[in-house]
């Protein structure tokens, strides 16, 4: 995966081969980002990433300058990489919970002025809904 903007752009990020997680495409990436660029200003945003996978919109926020990001993931290696690449990227900028995206959503109390939510089709949970 590559970040498409902002400061790390053009920065490849290589995933585990053991991640279930599928990124998000640059193109997809590229026409969401223009839309929110023209409604928000990144560096006064806050972001909830659920789903996470393996991070690949987390760290595009980052790279545009968001200064305070949630992913929320359930997969233990998945949640792991997001944190390890994040931190490097972006010390302090992102937090990691692995835990359940029903869960966390039930008993969050914070506010978001972004909401990103990309889950796998096979994703067992939602069959539920």
């Amino acid at each position: 995966m590559r970040i498409v903007s902002g400061k790390f752009k053009g920065r490849t990020i290589i995933a585990p081969g053991n991640l279930s997680a599928r990124p998000t495409t640059d193109f997809a990436k590229e026409g969401l980002f223009n839309i929110l660029y023209n409604n928000f200003y990144f560096e006064d945003v806050k972001v909830l990433d659920l789903f996470a996978g393996t991070g690949n919109i987390t760290y595009e926020f980052i790279s545009r300058g968001v200064e305070d990001v949630i992913c929320i993931e359930g997969s233990a290696p998945s949640a792991k990489f997001i944190k390890e690449t994040a931190e490097k990227m972006a010390p302090g900028k992102v937090r990691v919970l692995n835990m359940d995206v029903f869960r966390f959503l039930k008993n969050c109390k914070e506010g978001f002025d972004i909401i990103f939510a990309d889950p796998l089709t096979k994703c067992p949970t939602l069959t539920k809904w």
